[in-house]
Parts: structure tokens; C-alpha cells; sequence
């Protein structure tokens, strides 16, 4: 089977795309396209999927991928980074021609990020708790220091758990309505004392309020298509013993 490559009409013009589990060559419960380093994968495996994602993107090119931690933490690639170096953070920019930025997601938000006038592009993993810590309004500063324009950035968010398959428990809100009550938009009833999240809208608002120029959502429930995409909280469900990434993609041509 090959890749599959879902991509944003708002990032046309920029090689990138948001990857599933279609594809590559791992088997049993992490069968597909499984790039997650830390997962119990054969590592051989999981290398050779990295390739296989990267050249359904941009072929030639150096993919960069960081130690994911749920932070607000962005970094700048310059060059190449070495596997056993990656630094710990959530989110990448960079302006150089034959790099491409990857994030990995299991139900998580990713985030991919260009402004095509001025050269610079992102990506970032946004978990609950980088959302709420600002990965994206962090990840759009970071581009605008190296020359990109606030408006003229366009985002795109990826396959990620929906508000269907997200519950969280009553108190998990807290956080988020004390930093702005209008937030409560996106927490729904669900069973007794729970509520669902809609984590992807969440992430759209906060992007739009940091002024952005456009923004997209694939709308793709990671949880709800096993035969597509990795997620986490559908193998805890499962009681898998682990689970797959998948990547999501983009870089300027060199």
C-alpha cells in the first residue's frame, strides 16, 4: 500500500503533508507508517518508514524531527540534527531551502505552519498541555524572527482526536476557562461528570487570536479510523501493549 498524504489547500505551493498509518513497512499492532522512535517498534522499521515519509514529500531533502516533552518550546533548525541529539521541544521553524520539519501525533494536534511571501515555515505538536501553554502562538513569534509576516501565515490542522472520541473528566477545564471563560465553547456534556473536548477547535481559536492569516482543519478523528491513523487512547482502550506515530510534514525545497 502507499503513503497516503492528506495536504491543506492554504499550504499549495509548499511541500508538506500530514501522514497516516498507510504505508510502510512495520507489522503487528504498529503495522503501517510508524515513525515514532520511542515506540517498541523494530527500529529498523521505524527508520525506514522516516525515509518512506520523507520522499512522499520531498525527496532529497534532510528531515528534522525533535524529543517531544508536550512543552510550549520552539526551536530554530539551521542544519541537520542528529537522531541521538534531537533537543527536547514541540514545535520547529526554520527558513532554510532542504530541510523538512516533522512532528509526530497519536491523537494529538499537529500543526504545520508557512508563509510562502517571505520563506519561513513551522510545525508543531500540540498536545492539551502545549495548547494551553501556547505551542502555536510560540511557534508563529518564532517564525515572524526570522522574517515571516504575522498575516501572511497560513496554518493547517491535522488529523487529531475529535470532540466525539475525547472525554475528559469535569476539573480538567479548569485551566482553560481560568485563562479565558469563553472556552467553555469547547467542552460539550458528555456522560455524568465528564465533558467532550474539542481539542482542534480549541487549537483554531487560539491560532486566529494570535492573527493569523489563514487557517484550515482536515477534520480527521484519529481515534474512530484504526484502518488510517495511530491513537493513542484507542489503543489504551484496546489494551494494546503500544501504539504508532504518525508524521506530519513540510520544508522548503532546496
Amino acid at each position: 500500500m502507499s503513503v497516503e498524504v492528506l495536504r491543506a489547500g492554504p499550504l499549495e505551493g509548499v511541500p508538506h503533508g500530514f501522514l497516516g498509518r498507510r504505508g510502510g513497512v512495520s507489522t503487528g499492532i504498529h503495522a503501517g507508517l510508524n515513525v515514532g522512535l520511542g515506540s517498541e517498534d523494530e527500529q529498523e522499521a521505524v527508520l525506514r518508514n522516516r525515509d518512506l515519509a520523507r520522499d512522499a514529500v520531498l525527496p532529497g531533502s534532510t528531515l528534522v524531527t525533535v524529543h517531544q516533552v508536550h512543552s510550549a518550546d520552539v526551536i530554530r533548525v539551521n542544519a541537520a540534527i542528529p537522531l541521538d541529539e534531537r533537543p527536547k521541544a514541540d514545535a520547529m521553524v526554520t527558513d532554510r531551502p532542504g530541510l523538512l520539519l516533522g512532528v509526530l501525533a497519536a491523537d494529538c494536534v499537529p500543526i504545520l505552519f508557512a508563509d510562502t511571501a517571505h520563506g519561513v515555515v513551522g510545525a508543531a505538536h500540540s498536545g492539551w498541555k502545549g495548547a494551553l501553554g501556547g505551542v502555536g502562538e510560540a511557534t508563529i513569534n518564532a517564525m515572524t524572527s526570522l522574517g515571516a509576516e504575522r498575516g501572511a501565515i497560513a496554518c493547517a490542522i491535522g488529523p487529531c482526536i475529535g470532540r466525539a472520541s475525547y472525554e475528559v473528566s469535569h476539573g480538567f477545564e479548569r485551566p482553560f476557562l481560568e485563562r479565558n471563560p469563553e472556552d467553555a465553547r469547547f467542552f460539550s456534556d458528555g456522560r455524568p461528570g465528564h465533558f467532550q473536548f474539542d481539542i482542534a477547535g480549541y487549537v483554531a481559536a487560539r491560532l486566529a487570536a494570535a492573527g493569523v492569516g489563514t487557517i484550515t482543519m482536515l477534520d480527521e478523528d484519529t481515534y474512530n479510523q484504526p484502518d488510517r491513523f495511530y491513537s493513542y487512547r484507542r489503543a489504551c482502550h484496546q489494551g494494546e501493549p503500544g501504539y504508532g506515530r504518525q508524521i506530519s510534514l513540510i520544508g522548503l525545497p532546496g
